[in-house]
């Protein structure tokens, strides 16, 4: 049955709105999710932003350099991400807070394990596209 004049333009246009902050954030972190299981080193350039910090519950700070430094050398491998929470709050046009929790399948020392934790990430939005420059992970017991 064909749509009336102008619906199906109106169906057509909602695909090819761009995507919202909050959109674009919430693909950035599934992006992550990927290419952190993959060792994907372009999309972990593209993703982290060149100063970023993470810190663990110890205090103990890692960088973007350590990050893929450490996923790309496969010392550790994640075989999963599993979100088990995710809130965006973009608190303005460049500046947004990620904040939830994940259980992972994770494989480090030749020992494979669950590992379940909260985070809060900052994520800014640098010459058009978003990055995630701080992270806080505290693991859960």
């Amino acid at each position: 049955m064909p749509f009336p004049n102008g619906f199906e333009n109106l169906l057509n246009l909602k695909h090819s709105m761009p995507e919202n902050d909050e959109q674009q954030i919430a693909k950035l972190f599934k992006d992550g999710d990927r290419a952190i299981i993959a060792a994907d080193v372009a999309e972990l350039t593209r993703i982290y932003a060149d100063d970023y910090i993470q810190y663990d519950e110890t205090g103990k700070s890692i960088t973007k350099q350590d990050v893929i430094v450490e996923l790309s050398s496969r010392k550790v491998r994640y075989f999963s991400m599993t979100s088990t929470g995710r809130h965006i709050r973009v608190l303005s046009e460049d500046v947004a807070i990620v904040h939830g929790s994940e259980e992972d399948e994770v494989e480090q020392d030749g020992r494979r394990f669950r590992v379940r934790y909260i985070y809060m990430d900052v994520v800014v939005k640098h010459d058009g596209r978003w990055q995630i420059i701080g992270s806080q992970l505290s693991k859960l017991a």
